[in-house]
């Protein structure tokens, strides 16, 4: 594996791999067949990519989505790898001149849809080629119990017999234990080398909102940690997707939608401002994501149901690919579940296939309503334990609070029962709640005996009787599709009170969530201006070069630039995701920046970086109680921090307006007086003062005297 490890650096620019990634290259390198599943943003592609450049010629990748092959092509293509895609965005001229490069042997990687990859063209021109490999990704769309299943990928099947002695990978990064075993007898994989890597994605706090005025709870949670970063809301509809856009941009955010209604055109443009552009929040159904590798993605927000505990997974994973701390912020509402249990009731599909999406959509349910660690819950349909709750979801940082709750659930199944199994939740909630409007009067169910029983919750609290009944199985969509709910087979032990049920609380106060300032990505005051000139760099070179910014590096990259400062090109080989190619096209530009940009010399210190904060706004000419009011901190506090500054000999006493000769005299004569140099104590000096000085200018004056000691 010396050479997988030299390819590793002098390719892609790391020093190590992760998880089962070089376990998995080594099987595929030595001729045989794998089967890997690995969490999104787990550094799948490198499985592939780098047997591809070992073995003897062309390895080919099956790909669902356009978008990924020209992202992987473009990176693969900064990297020096000769990688080419067939797709439908080409001419036919563009087409030929990439399989006569293929003919000729002179493509390490070529990417194609299962629907090109089988027709007469390609399978003739690959009949005739030398090939490396088959990398079949997403391959979750093969199985018809996979959340994605897409038809054609069965065809590819056929690969084992055509090319036999051609290894193949299938990828996914969601399969549960079916699909697993559909994915393997469906492509004849028996006797792959399987590799199942963790599902776990630590730095994603996962979030799932009372149901409520979801909008406004999805601002507030925008607002409070995500207010310039980067992000993709789902909705489950189309008009949903442009209202909601919309309406973020209204409220002063740049957003946009994207759905399948959308031109080829417009989908495009809409795609590739995400991936260029900074702070951008992209408002989609799930047509959106599959293959997006953009690493900095701080959120994905969901103001919808999505369809299974596999796209939940997919879909969250898009979120802090960098390894660094995102959000999965989810909204659903009792019309979601009942919307999809009717959907699958009016299906065409077989009844076995019903029976497992139903299945799906529950345990979908039961992660929502889930009093215990989501991600312990999440990780377990997977089959994957987690020992210790993971202390990053909801339910961890907040506990919800549980109660008893079989009578108010008899009080809701009895009023599904009395009013005929026919109506939904919220005409339900007042009939429970004893409201006299027309529809309850003229249905005459203000006369039947649970009409007015339950006063004791609220409207918001009996809805969330009726989710949790919904999500536990007690309740089902009523057959006609009118949006009711109707009892199920396993409710009367509950009715009659031979089964406990316990009632999930919802949170008195909003959980903490991730904040900025928390990221492991921060940089100091004194290398802002540098972070700041790298980060303008790179994005003129993504400009110029017509890819996204972390195709030219990942900010991990630019964070090592910033703390190690290479000066030479051969030290450019030290910093992680730095290979031969990108140094050879931008080393010198990276080093002119570094070269050319100097830290303020005031905050080269050893304070803290809070102190370093106060300082530099200090040293731009603002005075103590705008620096207050822009950070957001007590006068006091600010000069707290100066006082720390001119203790380290950073700044002088007499930089601060507050003080002149005479008040410093003024303090001074009262330190001495009160002992306070010896003792360090100032409420003494500060009543002998009767108050006229702020606690924080009396330590300025003190770390002034402190330092001329």
């Amino acid at each position: 594996m010396e050479q997988a490890g030299k390819i590793l650096k002098d390719i892609f620019g790391y020093d190590q791999f992760r998880g089962a990634q070089l376990d998995i290259i080594q099987a595929l390198s030595n001729g045989q067949d794998v089967l890997a599943l690995m969490p999104t943003g787990g550094g799948k592609s490198l499985c592939y990519q780098i047997p591809a450049l070992m073995r003897s010629g062309t390895g080919i990748v099956i790909s669902p989505l356009i978008a990924l092959m020209h992202d992987q092509v473009k990176a693969l293509k900064q990297l020096g790898v000769k990688a080419a895609f067939l797709n439908s965005s080409q001419s036919l001229q563009e087409q030929d001149a990439v399989k006569q490069e293929l003919f000729q042997g002179q493509l390490d990687l070529l990417y194609v849809a299962p629907e090109r990859l089988f027709s007469p063209g390609t399978m003739g021109l690959l009949q005739q080629v030398d090939l490396a490999l088959f990398a079949i990704d997403e391959v979750h769309c093969v199985s018809q119990w996979g959340h994605d299943f897409r038809p054609e990928y069965r065809q590819l099947r056929q690969l084992v017999e055509l090319f036999p002695h051609v290894p193949r990978i299938a990828l996914t990064a969601t399969a549960d234990q079916k699909t697993r075993q559909d994915i393997v007898e469906q492509l004849a994989l028996s006797s792959a080398a399987q590799f199942v890597d963790s599902f776990n994605r630590p730095n994603i706090c996962y979030t799932i909102a009372d149901e409520g005025q979801a909008r406004e709870q999805l601002w507030r949670f925008l607002q409070e940690n995500h207010p310039d970063d980067a992000g993709i809301v789902y909705c489950l509809s189309r008009k949903k997707t442009e209202d909601v856009a919309a309406w973020l941009r209204h409220k002063g955010r740049d957003a946009l939608a994207y759905h399948a209604g959308l031109s080829t055109e417009q989908r495009a443009d809409n795609q590739n401002r995400f991936l260029h552009e900074d702070g951008l929040i992209v408002v989609a159904t799930v047509a959106f994501g599959m293959g997006i590798d953009k690493p900095d993605v701080r959120f994905v927000a969901h103001l919808n149901m999505p369809k299974s505990v596999e796209a939940y997974a997919q879909e969250t994973g898009r979120a802090g690919r960098d390894g660094e701390p995102a959000n999965a912020w989810l909204s659903y509402a009792l019309s979601d579940a009942i919307t999809y249990q009717q959907w699958i009731n009016d299906s065409g599909a077989p009844e076995e296939q019903k029976i497992v999406e139903r299945q799906k959509l529950d345990s979908l349910l039961a992660l929502f309503e889930a009093t215990q660690c989501r991600r312990q819950h999440l990780l377990g349909y997977f089959g994957e334990t987690l020992d210790q709750p993971c202390g990053n979801c909801d339910n961890c940082l907040a506990p919800p609070k549980t109660m008893d709750g079989v009578e108010a659930a008899q009080k809701a199944l009895s009023t599904v029962y009395r009013t005929g199994q026919r109506f939904g939740i919220a005409y339900l909630v007042k009939v429970l709640l004893g409201k006299e409007d027309e529809r309850i009067i003229a249905n005459r169910h203000d006369t039947i005996s649970t009409f007015g029983i339950g006063t004791e919750f609220s409207n918001k609290q009996w809805r969330a009787v009726f989710r949790q009944l919904l999500a536990q199985g007690y309740l089902v969509a009523e057959k006609e599709g009118f949006g009711g709910v109707m009892l199920s087979d396993q409710c009367r032990p509950l009715l009659k009170g031979e089964i406990g049920f316990t009632l999930r609380c919802p949170p008195e106060k909003p959980v903490k969530k991730v904040k900025a300032k928390e990221k492991n990505f921060a940089v100091s005051v004194a290398d802002r201006p540098l972070w700041e000139a790298l980060v303008a760099l790179r994005l003129r070179l993504s400009t110029t070069h017509n890819v996204p910014p972390y195709v030219i590096c990942h900010n991990r990259t630019l964070m090592e630039l910033v703390q190690k400062r290479p000066d030479t090109l051969d030290a450019l080989y030290d910093i992680s995701g730095l290979a031969a190619k990108k140094i050879e096209r931008y080393g010198e530009d990276f080093l002119h920046v570094i070269a050319h940009t100097e830290a303020n010399p005031l905050l080269v210190n050893k304070l803290s970086d809070t102190v370093n904060e106060s300082l530099a706004l200090f040293d731009q000419g603002l005075c103590v109680e705008n620096i207050a009011e822009q950070r957001d901190l007590q006068l006091s506090t600010i000069y707290g921090h100066l006082a720390e500054a001119i203790e380290a000999g950073v700044i002088e006493i007499g930089a601060i307006d507050a003080l002149d000769d005479q008040a410093i005299g003024e303090i001074v004569e009262a330190f001495e007086t009160q002992n306070a140099l010896e003792t360090n104590q100032l409420k003494p000096s500060f009543e002998a003062l009767d108050g006229r000085y702020d606690y924080g200018l009396l330590k300025c004056v003190l770390a002034d005297c402190m330092y001329q000691q």
